[in-house]
């Protein structure tokens, strides 16, 4: 199985937010920003504060993909 973010990236061209905008509102560390955009795993504390700043569910963040 593995992680996909596309659905987060996309929420942030829909709400014209740029990547760095993005990190300091849902307070996300530079470890963290790197497993989105590798798409890699991350702490449910890190898709809690996403969630947080676009009122949103974790289903329209991430999305897991069996292979």
């Amino acid at each position: 199985m593995r992680v996909s973010y596309d659905k987060l990236w996309k929420l942030l061209i829909d709400n014209k937010m740029k990547k760095g905008e993005f990190y300091r509102a849902a307070n996300i560390s530079v470890a963290a920003r790197h497993a989105l955009t590798h798409d890699e795993p991350v702490h449910m504390k890190v898709l809690m504060n996403i969630c947080k700043v676009f009122h949103c569910d974790i289903g329209d963040i991430v999305e897991i993909i069996e292979e």
